[in-house]
């Protein structure tokens, strides 16, 4: 069920079970995608600027290093979007992975219609930060390029932020000094109030941008409302201010 949006898009499968392995590439080629397996971190690592993929799947349990280990290492090095695809069903594995900068989480065994719809949900979020008008936004000092993800403070640290994080602080900076409710910041899906992805991605991206997380100067708590950025925001090339 091939369509323009999945068309001729990469994804990493990085899967040390060929029959998992197998399974995955089927269903995503079912859909138009191509992919690329490797059985190992190491693999993908040394590949990963040739491949370029747009997404990454990743099994937790993989034979060189830990999954946690590999997904770091691949955001160091690469904005491209990552799932956790793995049989590991502790919550702590799910929440570390989510504060360490994976874009979603997934166990097994999988249902492949819903492994497409949360692979294209990630590529999609990726889209809309990347073809955003306005590029670069400056609050405080700290500058944000929604073209590649990159967050600098006014030291001059370099941040690349996974596409949650990005996708996050988009929807932050184009609405400062208004209260947010959670479904707004999770791109308008209703969220469940047992739901807490959204406060992990509220606290992975605190801990880049403030001095002190526990007392956040920019991204404040409205208990019972949602969250609030409280920052003046301009954007180069236009000169607009909001």
């Amino acid at each position: 069920m091939k369509d323009n949006d999945t068309a001729g898009r990469l994804i990493a499968i990085v899967e040390d079970d060929p029959d998992v392995a197998r399974v995955i590439a089927q269903t995503l080629g079912d859909f138009g995608f191509r992919t690329q397996w490797c059985r190992s971190a190491g693999e993908l690592l040394r590949r990963l600027r040739a491949l370029a993929p747009e997404l990454c799947i990743i099994d937790l349990g993989l034979p060189d290093m830990d999954g946690i280990e590999a997904m770091q290492r691949i955001r160091a090095q690469s904005p491209c979007g990552i799932m956790i695809l793995t049989g590991r069903a502790h919550v702590s594995d799910r929440v570390m992975g989510l504060e360490l900068g994976a874009d979603d989480y997934m166990l097994k065994p999988f249902e492949p219609r819903e492994l497409v719809a949360r692979v294209r949900s990630i590529l999609r979020r990726r889209e809309n930060v990347e073809q955003a008008p306005r590029q670069v936004a400056e609050f405080a000092g700290w500058r944000f390029n929604l073209g590649n993800h990159t967050l600098h403070s006014p030291k001059g640290d370099e941040h690349l932020l996974s596409t949650s994080e990005a996708e996050l602080l988009q929807v932050f900076v184009s609405n400062p000094n208004r209260i947010l409710a959670r479904d707004k910041l999770m791109g308008g899906r209703d969220v469940a109030p047992t739901d807490r992805s959204i406060d992990v991605r509220i606290s992975r991206l605190r801990r880049k941008l403030e001095p002190d997380p526990q007392g956040p100067t920019f991204i404040k708590t409205v208990y019972g409302a949602g969250y609030l950025f409280l920052a003046t925001v301009n954007w180069s090339g236009d000169g607009e201010t909001a």
